[in-house]
């Protein structure tokens, strides 16, 4: 019988918090247990701290992690939560993500201070985000714009554009939902035109392989559609690079025991892209995810990736 609370690890961001308070939630409803059986766990890590640079020059999405994952690792927490995006494809020994909530929209918001859609901003307008994919995926549509790094949370962001930094910003709409601004979008992107990040809407819960007392608690909140679709979209990503410096785009979708999944990689000013779609059995889908990568790769050729290095 457990006595003390679970520990859980997030970052302090509202975003973060967010997440933490929903998973807390549909434990404490599929276990019966109180709040006060659950202790949220706040962490700084390397990459709310820098917010000044791109996460490609500083490091990769690591730095949302690094710290949570030592304690997660010692056990001075009981398991973490995290933004599935922001998740490295490679995990520290020891550690594995051994569950998803029920995802939420995969769309990217556009956010526009001087035009309501991306495609009618005027000539050389400036947009602001920090995701190389997304500053490829607008290069690719409209290579006249400006594009700046545009980091911080997302209140930070918000404010960065309000006060005329540039004339618009791109978030992932799952986000914005979970924070109660599904006011802020201008426009909903086409994630068949504007390809989402891997992951991206999918909160995931990591934890210790092996500890069959969090396995077990945490097995009764795993939404396994997100699960199967999010391993796709990572072995997709793990074939290719997956460090947060390199523009990969990519979604699974599932339907009963089927899984599509399409994927597209650029290079970073846009001006090249390739496309993948496959499908196959649900329960194939980190393999189907692999098994696309290798093919864009061969697709694409070997001159293409110089730009990413």
């Amino acid at each position: 019988m457990q006595t003390k609370p679970f520990r859980i690890g997030t970052r302090g961001s509202p975003l973060a918090l967010a997440q933490a308070h929903e998973t807390r939630s549909r434990l404490m409803a599929a276990h019966g247990l109180a709040e006060d059986m659950f202790e949220i766990v706040v962490l700084s890590t390397k990459g709310d701290r820098i917010t000044d640079r791109s996460l490609a020059l500083i490091g990769g999405k690591g730095l949302f992690t690094e710290e949570i994952e030592a304690q997660l690792a010692s056990g001075e927490l009981d398991f973490a939560v995290h933004s599935s995006k922001d998740m490295p494809t490679k995990l520290p020994e020891g550690l594995h993500l051994s569950a998803f909530l029920p995802r939420e929209d995969i769309r990217d918001a556009f956010i526009g201070r001087t035009a309501k859609r991306l495609l009618d901003l005027p000539q050389g307008a400036t947009v602001g985000s920090a995701s190389l994919r997304r500053q490829a995926l607008i290069r690719r549509l409209r290579p006249d714009l400006n594009v700046i790094v545009f980091r911080g949370q997302v209140d930070t962001r918000l404010g960065k554009l309000a006060a005329g930094e540039a004339d618009a910003t791109l978030l992932a709409y799952a986000g914005l939902k979970r924070l109660g601004k599904t006011d802020v979008p201008t426009e909903l992107l086409d994630p068949v035109s504007f390809p989402p990040a891997p992951a991206q809407g999918a909160i995931c819960i990591e934890s210790r392989i092996g500890d069959d007392r969090i396995s077990g608690l945490l097995c009764a909140i795993d939404d396994r559609t997100t699960h199967a679709a999010v391993a796709c979209e990572r072995a997709f990503l793990a074939t290719l690079d997956g460090s947060c410096r390199t523009p990969i785009a990519g979604y699974a979708s599932v339907e009963g025991d089927h899984i599509r999944f399409r994927g597209m990689i650029l290079t970073p000013d846009g001006s090249q892209f390739h496309e993948i779609e496959t499908s196959g059995p649900a329960s194939d889908a980190a393999s189907l995810g692999a098994d696309a990568g290798e093919a864009i790769r061969a697709k694409a050729g070997a001159g293409f990736f110089d730009s990413w290095a």
